[in-house]
C-alpha cells in the first residue's frame, strides 16, 4: 500500500521567489555582523567604566534589586535569573561565571561582589559551587560604580527586546579598567589587561587632572607597574613601560619564595605568593611530573599547607646536599612558579576597539568622569531650582494666607480657584497647583520658618552647583577631590614587588602612595618638604644645615592633606604627596631639599603663611591671634570639597600675626605687643567658635599699640621669651638690644587684660621690633638664614636687653 503524502500543497496564487545570492558575499556580511556583535556586546570592555556588558548588567541589576553591602545575601541563582530575563540575552553559565569572578579576591584587585559560599580557588583548582548553593550581594566598591546613576549621569539604551532600559556605561567613581584589569577573546582581536593598585592609579589620575600635559615618565612615578591580587614579583620593567607607552608588552611574574628550615634536618622553599591565575595544585602536579621524569633534582617532598588563617603556603623540602637557591632557579625555569604575562590593552572607545597606553586610558576615564559629574551637577541644580520655585510660591501664599483661603472658599471649583490665585498673586501654574495640593495644617508659622530655612539652603546649593558648572577648574577640583576620598577609603598597600631584570629589587612603591606617617615642614626661608616615610620625629638642630630653621611642623601621613594658615585669615589645603621628600635623617638631610611655597600655594601680595596645621577634626582646633589683639579658637570643621577656607573674619586693617594648632587644649596663649607688654592666660578661657566668626578680645591695647607676636605654649615645657627692642634714636635701629627670659617668670592673667612688662627700654628705644615665645632649645637666624647667637636668659622679666651683633629675623624651637 502506497504511503500518502501529508504535505500541504501551495495555494493557487502562490508565486515562487528565489534570491540568487553569492555565497562569498553572504558569508562576509554574516561574519562581519557576528564579529561586531562579539567585539561590542561580549568580549571587550568599555574604556570608560572598564566593564563588559555582562558585568555592567550584573552590577546594575543588583543595584536595581537593592542588594547593597549592608543588606542580607540572596541566592546567586536569583541574580542570574533577573539579569538573564531582563538584560542579558545569553545563557546562565556565562552570567554566573562573570559574577563569580567579580567575587574572587584573587582575580579582582578590588572585588565588586561580596560572595557567601564556595566561589572557587586560585587557579580554578577547586571550581565554584553551583549558583543554587552560593549567595551574593554588592561589595562596598560596587556602590562607587553605580553611584548617582539615577541622576541622569549616563545614557540608557533599550535591552534586547525593548522592554527594559539599561545603562550604556556606569558612572564609575574610580578607574575600574586599570584597577581590576580585564581579559577576553573576540573575533580577530583579544584583550588582556593587568590589575593595578587603586591608590597609585588615582594618584596618577589626580596628577593628570592638575597637569594635562604630563608625560609617561611622570605618570609612572605614580604607577610604576601592575599590582596583582595574588602579589608575587614582576621581573623586568622594560615590558611594563612598553605596555604603558604602546598598549602592548610582556613581563614575567615570579612566585614569592623564602628559604627556611622546614624540618630539623632539611631546609625548604616556602612559597607564599604565586603568579597571577596560577594555583598550587598546578605547581605541585608540574613538580611531580618533572621529578618523575628526572628533569628536576634535589626535591624531597612537596606539601600544600594552605589554609584560611595563614593563606597560601606551599612547602618544598630540599634534599640534603642540594643548594636551595639553585633548586629555586630550576623551579622558576621549569614550573609555573614563573609565568609570562602579555599585556594587550584593547578596549572600546566610542564603540571602536583601540589599543591604549597608560595615559590614554586615564584620559578616556577622566573625560567620562568629567561628563558624569557635570551631568550630575546639572541634574541636582535643576531639582533644587524646581523645589525652590515651589518653596517661594508657598512663602508668597503664607504672607497673605487669609486672602488665599478667602479666594479658595469663594471659588466655585479648583480651576476657578487656580486662576484667581494666579491673577491675584502673580504665581506660576506649578506654584499655584502646589499651593492647592498643600494641606492647611502645613501653612503654619513654624512651617514658614522651615520654608525660609529651606529656601536659603537651596539658594546656597544652587549657587555652589552653578559655580562648578561655570568653571572647568572647579569641576576638575571636585573630580580630583572625589577621587582622593575614594583612595583614602578603599586604597590598600601594594602587593606586587617590582624587580629589575638583574634580579635586584627596586623601590617600586611610590612614596606618594604609601600612606606612612611623616611630617610636613616649613622653614624660615619659605621652603616646604616632608620627611621620609615613618620619620615622625625631627630635631631642628641635629644633622641639618645651619640655615635650616623649621618654623612649623605637623605630623601627618603621606597620602593626607594639611592646611596652611595665612596672615589674611585663609586656610589653604596642601596635598602631602605633592611635597618633595627629604632623605632619611641618617643621611644628614636638610630642608634645603624642599620647594618654595609659591609652587603649591597662590598667595596675595603681602600675604604670608603663619603656620601649618593638620586637618584632624578631632583636635582641639586652631588658636589665632591678630595684630589688633583679637584671639580666636577655631572649631576644627574642614569640608573636604573646599580647597580654601576662611578661619576668621578680620576687621579692616587687621591681620594674623600668629597661629598654632592646639594639641591638648591645655596650652597657654601668649600675646606680646610692640609696647613690651606680655599677656599669658590658659586657652580654656577662649571658647571655640565656627570658622566665619570674628573672634573675641584677646589683649587690651593702648591707642598706638599693636600685637607683635602670638604663640601657644605648653605650660609644662621649659620655654623662653625672646624680645628685641629698638628705636629711631638708637645707633643701629635694625639691631637693637635683645633679651631672653624664662617663660615661668610671667604670671597668668585674665583674658582681655593688659599683661605685664617683658623688657625695659634703654635710652633711645621706644618699642619692640621682634618677639618670640616657645620651648627650648632655641635657634635664631637672620633673614638670609645665617645663625645668630642669643643672649643668656635673664631672670628679670622687666630687665633691659643686651646689644645684638646681627639682626634676628626668625626664632624657632624644637619641632
Amino acid at each position: 500500500m502506497a504511503r500518502r503524502s501529508t504535505k500541504t500543497p501551495p495555494p493557487d496564487d502562490f508565486e515562487e521567489r528565489i534570491l540568487d545570492i553569492d555565497v562569498v558575499d553572504e558569508m562576509q556580511g554574516s561574519f562581519l555582523e557576528y564579529a561586531y556583535s562579539v567585539i561590542y556586546s561580549r568580549a571587550l570592555p568599555d574604556a570608560r567604566d572598564g566593564m563588559k556588558p555582562v558585568h555592567r548588567r550584573i552590577l546594575y541589576q543588583m543595584h536595581d534589586m537593592g542588594l547593597r553591602s549592608d543588606r542580607s545575601y540572596v541566592k546567586c541563582a536569583r541574580v542570574v535569573g533577573e539579569v538573564m530575563g531582563k538584560l542579558h540575552p545569553h545563557g546562565d553559565s556565562a552570567i554566573y561565571d562573570a559574577l563569580v569572578r567579580m567575587a574572587q579576591p584573587f582575580s579582582m584587585r578590588l572585588p565588586l561582589v561580596d560572595g557567601h559560599g564556595n566561589f572557587g580557588s586560585l587557579g580554578n583548582d577547586d571550581p565554584p559551587a553551583a549558583m543554587r548553593y552560593t549567595e551574593c550581594r554588592s561589595a562596598p566598591a560596587a556602590a562607587l560604580m553605580v553611584d548617582s546613576i539615577d541622576e541622569d549621569t549616563v545614557d540608557f539604551a533599550p535591552n534586547y527586546d525593548g522592554s527594559e532600559q539599561e545603562p550604556v556605561a556606569l558612572p564609575s567613581a574610580y578607574p575600574n579598567l586599570l584597577v581590576n584589569g580585564s581579559s577576553g577573546i573576540a573575533v580577530g582581536m583579544a584583550t588582556n589587561m593587568a590589575p593595578h593598585n587603586l591608590g597609585e592609579v588615582i594618584a596618577a589620575a589626580r596628577h593628570l587632572i592638575k597637569h594635562p600635559g604630563a608625560d609617561l615618565t611622570t605618570l609612572m612615578r605614580f604607577v610604576p607597574g601592575p599590582d596583582l591580587p595574588t602579589g608575587g614579583q614582576i621581573v623586568g620593567l622594560d615590558g611594563v613601560r612598553d605596555a604603558y607607552e604602546k598598549g602592548r608588552g610582556t613581563f614575567r611574574i615570579r612566585a614569592t619564595v623564602t628559604v627556611e628550615q622546614v624540618t630539623q634536618r632539611r631546609k625548604g622553599l616556602v612559597v607564599t605568593e604565586l603568579p597571577f591565575a596560577v594555583g598550587p595544585e598546578k605547581v605541585i602536579a608540574k613538580i611531580k611530573d618533572l621529578v618523575n621524569a628526572k628533569k628536576l633534582q634535589g626535591i624531597a617532598d612537596v606539601k600544600d599547607l594552605t589554609d584560611r588563617s595563614h593563606g597560601l603556603q606551599l612547602v618544598i623540602e630540599i634534599k640534603n646536599g642540594f643548594n636551595p637557591e639553585a633548586v629555586l632557579a630550576q623551579l622558576y625555569k621549569l614550573t609555573p612558579m614563573e609565568e609570562t604575562f602579555g599585556v594587550n590593552n584593547v578596549a572600546l572607545v566610542d564603540g571602536q576597539p583601540l589599543t591604549l597606553g597608560l595615559k590614554e586610558l586615564l584620559e578616556v576615564y577622566l573625560d567620562h568622569r568629567f561628563t558624569v559629574v557635570r551631568r550630575r551637577s546639572e541634574f541636582r541644580r535643576t531639582k533644587r531650582r524646581d523645589r525652590l520655585h515651589l518653596v517661594e510660591g508657598l512663602l508668597v501664599a503664607l504672607l497673605d494666607i487669609d486672602e488665599v483661603i478667602r479666594i479658595i472658599r469663594s471659588s466655585d471649583n479648583a480651576a476657578q480657584a487656580k486662576a484667581s490665585l494666579i491673577g491675584h498673586f502673580g504665581l506660576s501654574d506649578i506654584q499655584t497647583q502646589y499651593i492647592l495640593d498643600t494641606p492647611l495644617r502645613r501653612l503654619t508659622r513654624f512651617d514658614r520658618i522651615e520654608l525660609e530655612t529651606e529656601r536659603d539652603r537651596l539658594k546656597g546649593e544652587i549657587e555652589e552647583l552653578t559655580r562648578i558648572l561655570d568653571s572647568d577648574a572647579e569641576l576638575r577640583k571636585l573630580v580630583s577631590g572625589e577621587l582622593s576620598q575614594v583612595a583614602k577609603k578603599f586604597g590598600t598597600p601594594r602587593r606586587t614587588r617590582l624587580i629589575d631584570s638583574d634580579g635586584a629589587q627596586i623601590a617600586s612603591v611610590p612614596l606618594e602612595v604609601a600612606d606612612d606617617p611623616c611630617r610636613v615642614l616649613l622653614s624660615s626661608t619659605g621652603l616646604l618638604a616632608r620627611t621620609a616615610e615613618g620619620e615622625t620625629s625631627f630635631d631642628a638642630r641635629a644633622r641639618r644645615t645651619k640655615h635650616d630653621v623649621i618654623v612649623s611642623a605637623v605630623p601627618t601621613t603621606a597620602r593626607s592633606e594639611v592646611g596652611a594658615v595665612t596672615s589674611s585669615g585663609r586656610l589653604l589645603r596642601l596635598t602631602v604627596i605633592d611635597l618633595p621628600q627629604l632623605p632619611p635623617a641618617s643621611g644628614a638631610p636638610n630642608i634645603s631639599g624642599g620647594a618654595q611655597l609659591s609652587e603649591f600655594l597662590s598667595l596675595e601680595e603681602d600675604e604670608q603663611v603663619v603656620c601649618l596645621t593638620t586637618l584632624d577634626e578631632s583636635s582641639p582646633g586652631l588658636a589665632i591671634g591678630t595684630a589688633q589683639g583679637v584671639v580666636k579658637r577655631v572649631v576644627p570643621e574642614y569640608p573636604s570639597n573646599k580647597e580654601e577656607l576662611e578661619v576668621i573674619s578680620l576687621r579692616d586693617g587687621d591681620r594674623i600675626v600668629g597661629a598654632a594648632e592646639l594639641r591638648t587644649g591645655e596650652e597657654d596663649l601668649v600675646f606680646v605687643t610692640n609696647e613690651a607688654q606680655l599677656l599669658r592666660y590658659p586657652a580654656s578661657q577662649v571658647r571655640p567658635q565656627g570658622r566665619p566668626a570674628a573672634g573675641m578680645t584677646g589683649i587690651k591695647l593702648g591707642p598706638e599699640a599693636r600685637v607683635l607676636a602670638f604663640h601657644a605654649v605648653d605650660p609644662a615645657a621649659d620655654a623662653l621669651v625672646f624680645t628685641v627692642a629698638g628705636g629711631s634714636d638708637t645707633l643701629d635701629p635694625a639691631l637693637g638690644s635683645a633679651k631672653a627670659t624664662p617663660f615661668d617668670q610671667y604670671p597668668r592673667k585674665g583674658r582681655a587684660t593688659g599683661g605685664v612688662r617683658c623688657q625695659r627700654f634703654l635710652k633711645g628705644e621706644d618699642h619692640l621690633t621682634f618677639a618670640w615665645v616657645g620651648a627650648r632649645p632655641v635657634r635664631a637666624a637672620t633673614r638670609t638664614g645665617a645663625p645668630v647667637e642669643l643672649p643668656e636668659p635673664d631672670p628679670r622679666r622687666d630687665g633691659s636687653g643686651m646689644p645684638m651683633a646681627k639682626q634676628v629675623a626668625v626664632v624657632a624651637g624644637p619641632v
